[in-house]
């Protein structure tokens, strides 16, 4: 049996209250009862800390293979990691069947909830002006209205710029603001007859989702507003998963059974493949045949944005869970997402 990675506590993460992964894990961590130091990006102890490869948040100082302390982004594989390295409040399903659909899901909220997020951030006049304002703050706290100015305008223009990168524009702005509404009635509905996404317990994906909606529903004016139209429930539960840390230890018996996934679930999974599914294997056909574009139809409208190196990894890595399944899990994950959409990831 392979022993458990030790990793010495408080593990030290650097991140910000904007970046919806830094929320994610943190509030994984609040649950996990994992010690943690939290540093905030550009603050003057963030200045001595060792630099990434590339700059992402959150980022956690971790030992790598040779004992030696480097910048560790990326927090899906993090999650997994602090898995092995933390025993107990496990929030990866231990039937792997569920963990798929668990994947699945977080995959979905790290990438396409993400397109959501950026778009209304930096595409609605509101959102720019707000962000482009409150983010510097978030970080230099101690600085004067004339300094900091400059920063504020630097921020915005920049992130805007950048819009093309999650595929935000006006082609595909419909698609991503009727996903967005969509989302929010599905999730509702689900949480009206379950705790999280997975059962009475929290897993990966939840925390995923969390980290997404923490700006969606939380911080951007635009989409707060159709939050709280659609779905008081949700931004109430947003809320409420900030801070798991005194729930109950988690049992076998709190996550969804495979025999019994409800339709909510299966609706949320529909949404899914509806348009997270059609873009991971339209972008993973443009980088295969080099293309310079992405142009596909999602939902019925077109959809035009450069390939996304990283999301092809994505797909790659939930195909190798998939194909590391037994042949009985195997088909039962299919017939859980048969019909979905999902299926066509694997096909």
């Amino acid at each position: 049996m392979t022993q458990p990675e030790k990793l010495e506590t408080p593990l030290v993460m650097m991140g910000a209250p904007g970046s919806p992964y830094t929320r994610k894990m943190r509030s994984l961590m609040r649950y996990r009862h994992i010690p943690y130091r939290m540093v905030l990006h550009n603050s003057p102890e963030a200045a001595a800390l060792p630099h990434p490869k590339v700059p992402l948040l959150p980022t956690f100082y971790l030992p790598d293979a040779h004992g030696q302390v480097v910048a560790t982004t990326d927090s899906t594989p993090l999650v997994r990691r602090f898995e092995r390295a933390f025993p107990g409040r496990s929030v990866i399903p231990s039937d792997p069947v569920i963990a798929l659909i668990d994947e699945i899901l977080e995959d979905y909220a790290d990438e396409w909830l993400t397109k959501c997020m950026f778009h209304y951030r930096w595409y609605h006049a509101a959102d720019i002006d707000k962000a482009a304002r409150v983010l510097p703050n978030w970080s230099n706290g101690k600085s004067t209205d004339e300094a900091i100015a400059p920063i504020q305008k630097m921020i915005g223009e920049r992130q805007t710029s950048r819009l093309h990168v999650v595929g935000s524009n006006d082609t595909t702005a419909p698609v991503i603001e009727e996903s967005y509404r969509r989302f929010l009635r599905i999730l509702d509905k689900h949480l009206q007859t379950n705790r999280f996404l997975l059962g009475e317990q929290p897993a990966s994906a939840d925390f995923a989702t969390h980290g997404q909606l923490t700006c969606l529903a939380l911080f951007d004016p635009t989409p707060a507003a159709i939050t709280l139209a659609e779905s008081p429930r949700v931004y109430a539960w947003v809320e409420i998963t900030e801070d798991l840390s005194g729930l109950n230890d988690p049992t076998e018996a709190a996550w969804i059974s495979r025999g019994a996934v409800p339709d909510t679930l299966r609706a949320l999974l529909g949404e899914v493949g509806r348009v997270h599914a059609p873009f991971l294997l339209a972008n993973a056909d443009a980088l295969n045949r080099g293309a310079e574009k992405v142009e596909s139809v999602i939902d019925g409208k077109p959809w035009v944005q450069k390939p996304f190196p990283y999301q092809g990894k994505c797909l790659r890595w939930l195909r190798e869970s998939y194909e590391g399944l037994a042949e009985s899990d195997r088909q039962a994950a299919d017939a859980i997402l048969a019909g979905t959409g999902c299926e066509l990831l694997f096909g």
